[in-house]
């Protein structure tokens, strides 16, 4: 045998050599992981768009993010769109719907549970600052201010859990979530559903963006109306 037919890798060699790669990959996650718990409990919970429940799942992490949960169900939404985008405006719906029942939890654990869980959820994931400006957003403007908070990429359950503590108007805060939220996911939707895996970088780089410029523009809408 020459010295350049020496030099030719054999099959074996490389399959060892990708079991090596994979081995040292699922390290790394894993060492991502423990150094960033948030990190690794958003991958598990991407890792429901491949399980048969996932469309529970999405509806149960959309119910508790309402109120206590600190992830958005938004990542789920996508990953499940991705794999069946077909079926979008389902898990839009699904989300909207399990979202909005999930604000009678957090407007309920606002108004009689805010000691012993409200002020948990308020302090353990940082949203004091948020949560005291609340009140003086929602003061006589309860409705108009949910439906931009809703629609934002805000913490939902900030709207949720202050609303029941400062007294606001349920009826006014479900109504507003439902045209929020709907909006909200609906986009996603349709972005997902007419561009497929090429929505997700657009998504992803800019989605937030379009969501504060229309948000803009509502808010501006509401305003001109009291106005005149």
């Amino acid at each position: 045998m020459n010295q350049s037919e020496s030099r030719v890798p054999s099959p074996e060699s490389g399959v060892a050599a990708g079991g090596l790669l994979a081995r040292d990959s699922r390290r790394a996650t894993q060492d991502i992981g423990r150094r960033n718990p948030f990190r690794r409990l958003y991958h598990w919970i991407l890792s429901w768009a491949h399980h048969p429940w996932g469309t529970w799942a999405l509806a149960l992490f959309a119910f508790i993010d309402s109120s206590i949960f600190p992830i958005p169900p938004l990542f789920l939404q996508i990953a499940l769109s991705l794999e069946k985008p077909r079926r979008a405006w389902w898990y839009a719906a699904v989300n909207t719907i399990a979202s909005v029942l999930g604000a009678v939890a957090g407007y309920l654990i606002g108004m009689f549970l805010y000691e012993s869980v409200g002020r948990w959820v308020i302090e353990t994931w940082g949203y004091r600052r948020q949560f005291d400006r609340v009140g003086t957003f929602l003061d006589g403007n309860t409705f108009s201010f949910a439906l931009v908070w809703s629609f934002l990429p805000f913490p939902y359950k900030v709207l949720t859990i202050g609303a029941g503590f400062f007294g606001a108007s349920l009826p006014a805060l479900l109504v507003a979530s439902t045209i929020g939220r709907s909006l909200r996911f609906f986009a996603i939707a349709a972005l997902l559903r007419f561009f497929g895996a090429r929505a997700r970088d657009f998504i992803e780089r800019y989605f937030n963006w379009v969501l504060l410029g229309v948000a803009a523009l509502v808010a501006a809408v509401i305003l001109a109306m009291r106005l005149m």
